[in-house]
C-alpha cells in the first residue's frame, strides 16, 4: 500500500490498463476485508486479490466468499455475480436471499465497497445511477445501499468521459447516489484521496502532477500538505 505520507509520480509507463487499475485497488484492500465489488470494472478486483488476502467477497445477489471469474471449463450457470458474469466459489462460500445480503450492505457490515461512477466530486460525492440525460436508462442497483452502508467506498473509473470532459468533479452535475461517501478514486492516471479536505494525489501513472492539475478542474494536494 502506499503510505499516505508519500507522493509516487510514475512517469516510465503509460496510464494503467483496466487490469492493473483493478491490481491497484487489489494492493489497497485491508487483509480479511469483507468487500463488495460493484457491476462493471470493479469486479476485476476478484481476480487480483493475492492469495492469503484473508479478502471476503460479497454480492448482492446472495453469496459471500466469491471467487475469481470463472474460465473456460469452470462455468456453473448458477454462479454469477451481480453484474451476470460467471465466477467461481472460495471453500466456505455460502448463499442466501437477497433480503439478507442488503441487510448485511445496509447494517455496516460490509469493510469495503468498490464502485464505478459518472462523477465523484472532490467532496467525496458520488454519482454512478444515472447521467440524467433524457434517453439514459437509470441503474440504482444496489449502490445506494453500498455507498452508505460500506465503511469504506472506493471507486474506480476512467478519469476522463468520452468527450474529454474530467469525471472527478468540483461539484456533481448528475443525480447524486450518496454524499460525502467515497474515500479514494482509482483511475488509469492517478490515484486520489478525497474528502472534506479536498482532492489529494497519491499517485500518478504517465502524467506529471502538474499536467494532472492544468486537466481538472478541482485544486490538488500532495500527502504531504503542499
Amino acid at each position: 500500500m502506499n503510505p499516505t505520507n508519500a507522493f509516487v509520480e510514475n512517469l516510465d509507463r503509460e496510464p494503467l490498463t483496466k487490469h492493473e487499475m483493478a491490481a491497484r485497488v487489489a494492493r489497497d484492500i485491508p487483509h480479511g476485508s469483507y468487500v463488495n465489488l460493484g457491476i462493471g470494472q470493479p469486479t476485476l478486483v476478484a481476480d487480483h486479490l493475492p492469495a492469503g488476502s484473508g479478502v471476503v467477497l460479497h454480492t448482492e445477489n446472495g453469496m459471500l466468499n466469491m471467487g475469481p471469474a470463472a474460465q473456460e471449463g469452470q462455468v456453473d450457470p448458477d454462479l454469477t455475480n451481480a453484474g451476470k458474469v460467471p465466477v467461481t466459489e472460495l471453500p466456505g462460500a455460502a448463499y442466501f436471499h437477497h433480503a439478507d445480503s442488503f441487510a448485511m450492505m445496509r447494517g455496516g457490515h460490509l469493510d469495503v465497497c468498490v464502485l464505478g461512477a459518472f462523477q465523484v466530486s472532490a467532496a467525496g460525492d458520488l454519482a454512478n445511477w444515472h447521467t440524467g440525460a433524457a434517453d439514459a436508462i437509470p441503474a440504482v442497483g444496489g449502490a445506494m445501499d453500498l455507498a452508505i452502508g460500506a465503511k469504506r467506498v472506493f471507486v474506480m473509473m476512467t478519469l476522463f468521459a468520452k468527450d474529454g470532459t474530467p469525471k472527478l468533479v468540483p461539484r456533481c452535475t448528475y443525480p447524486l447516489t450518496g454524499l460525502g461517501c467515497v474515500d479514494r478514486v482509482y483511475t488509469e492516471f492517478a490515484t486520489f484521496r478525497v474528502g472534506p479536505g479536498g482532492v489529494t494525489v497519491l499517485e500518478t501513472f504517465g502524467i506529471t502532477y502538474d499536467n494532472l492539475a492544468q486537466r481538472l478542474d478541482v485544486p490538488l494536494s500532495l500527502p504531504d500538505g503542499s
